[in-house]
């Protein structure tokens, strides 16, 4: 990181969110290590204010410019918009960006904060999934750090740090299951939204809650340890963990397996991801204890009752466009499954004719502006999808 003080200058895009008001927490338990510079937010504005003025931040962004116009008065250092929210990642005075942002609204902040030196504290999986090769080219043009944020990766990332990469074999990521293992695919076409937002381990979002129920979001993580890792996809297996106390295990080419364990909060990735490859005391973080923890299970995933990850999974192994689309087709098809428009089982569906209706043969390179048109049309193509099956 650029700043030689002791104090790291800290930016967190999507404050509001689950994984940034952890941050916050774990940034106000440390004040000699960490300091809050800047805050985002999409339209969450009383909470933004009410951060700012808790942590002091010094730039304030509301990115959705309606919420930014309907700031009376309008606080200093406040501004708004798409461009203001990148001057941020930009900014000489911030070593790290935290990017908590949903969707992908995240990868051009990744891109622009990899490019401008920074340290990228990545929970946002959708820049890597939609733009891998952009995220590392700007990675190495720009000189900056990845260190991931979600639990799984960095769980691979502490494990990786007792042995070489070459010398690793495989990579098993773990899956809570969701708030439906055990049901089969005839049960899940009753689902309604409120009952898929019932995560039986974690406190998020409704976007990646529903991702969780569906295995969306296991299939973006295997996408996206693909990328950060260089593992081939045949060395990535998932199984189901429902105590959600191993995070991911890594095994090497001797047979032995590392696996890196806790009981279920975001503040102990972020911290890591904020002080690595320091680790620092922090002892309001709970305990571990392994007969409260026990037993550990583990399980095979239901691919007929969750097909979702497997339209995910293969999206990767396709490459190219195709985990763009998939991103982008899965963000509307929540949209829909929430708003009541279409069931659950229809998710997987939409997604998987977007997939097979766009995706090309094309072997040019990967732009920034086509993934940005691949992202569109998906979006228009699941839109279409959701029309015509809309009862």
């Amino acid at each position: 990181m650029s700043n030689s003080s002791a104090v790291t200058r800290i930016a967190i895009l999507g404050s509001t969110g689950s994984v940034g008001r952890s941050t916050l927490e774990v940034v106000s338990r440390h004040p000699e290590r960490f300091q809050v510079r800047a805050l985002t937010a999409n339209r969450s504005v009383d909470l933004l204010r009410e951060q700012a003025g808790r942590h002091g931040a010094r730039s304030v962004v509301v990115a959705d410019p309606e919420s930014f116009r309907t700031l009376d008065p309008r606080p200093s250092g406040w501004n708004g918009g798409r461009e203001a929210l990148l001057e941020i990642v930009r900014d000489p005075d911030i070593d790290v960006v935290v990017n908590a942002l949903v969707g992908f609204a995240g990868l051009e902040p990744t891109l622009e904060a990899l490019r401008a030196g920074k340290r990228v504290a990545l929970a946002n999986k959708e820049s890597l999934v939609a733009g891998g090769d952009l995220v590392m080219a700007a990675r190495e043009e720009g000189g900056g750090e990845l260190v991931p944020v979600d639990s799984e990766h960095s769980a691979i990332l502490q494990c990786m740090n007792g042995g070489e990469r070459r010398t690793v074999s495989r990579l098993l990521l773990t899956a809570s299951g969701g708030p439906f293992r055990g049901w089969d695919a005839s049960r899940l076409g009753s689902v309604r939204p409120g009952d898929a937002l019932k995560h039986p381990t974690w406190s998020m979002g409704a976007k990646i809650s529903i991702d969780s129920a569906t295995l969306a979001n296991k299939a973006l993580e295997v996408i996206e340890a693909h990328v950060l890792y260089r593992i081939p996809y045949e060395s990535i297996d998932v199984v189901v963990h429902p105590q959600s106390v191993i995070h991911s295990m890594v095994e090497f080419i001797d047979g032995s397996v590392m696996a890196q364990m806790g009981f279920p909060t975001m503040e102990l990735p972020i911290l890591y991801a904020l002080s690595f490859p320091e680790r620092l005391d922090d002892r309001s973080l709970r305990t571990f204890d392994a007969v409260r923890s026990s037993p550990l299970t583990f399980e095979s995933i239901d691919h007929a009752a969750f097909p979702m990850f497997g339209v995910g999974t293969d999206a990767g192994r396709k490459g190219g466009l195709a985990p763009a689309i998939f991103n982008a087709a899965n963000e509307i098809a929540v949209e829909a499954f929430l708003t009541e428009r279409i069931g659950f089982p229809a998710m997987a569906e939409a997604v998987h004719d977007a997939i097979e209706g766009l995706v090309g043969t094309s072997d040019d390179p990967i732009s920034l502006v086509g993934v940005q048109e691949s992202d569109r049309e998906a979006r228009r193509f699941v839109h279409d999808w959701i029309s015509r099956h809309d009862s």
